[in-house]
């Protein structure tokens, strides 16, 4: 019954910015810490960035400084925002609950090319 439907992907020039949103359902979505994970065609899915259940935040390496990320308990959703987008940011963007990462939605995508 667990349920995350990612959204906000689309095709930018380097640069630019996008803001992913993470919808999820049929859970305890206020104790879940959530993370966004990326994968590119032929490379493993990565981790991109995390926030508790309390707010705090962690990035990879890769993109420390131009990605924030951020929950609304109240809507069930969590956002990445994503600023100063590089050509190696492209890939699928999914999200993913501490206590269900067995579970993936269908990802959006991100390409960003001039």
């Amino acid at each position: 019954q667990v349920h995350l439907v990612e959204s906000g992907g689309g095709l930018v020039q380097p640069g630019g910015s996008l803001r992913l949103s993470c919808a999820a359902s049929g859970m305890l979505f206020r104790v879940n810490a959530m993370a966004w994970y990326r994968q590119a065609p032929g490379k493993e899915r990565e981790f991109v960035a995390a926030v508790t259940s309390g707010g705090s935040t962690n990035y990879a390496n890769s993109v420390k400084g131009r990605f924030t990320i951020s929950r609304d308990n109240a809507k069930n959703t969590v956002y990445l925002q994503m600023d100063s987008l590089k050509p190696e940011d492209t890939a699928v963007y999914y999200c993913n609950a501490i206590q269900h990462r067995d579970i993936w939605g269908q990802g959006t995508q991100v390409t960003v090319s001039s």
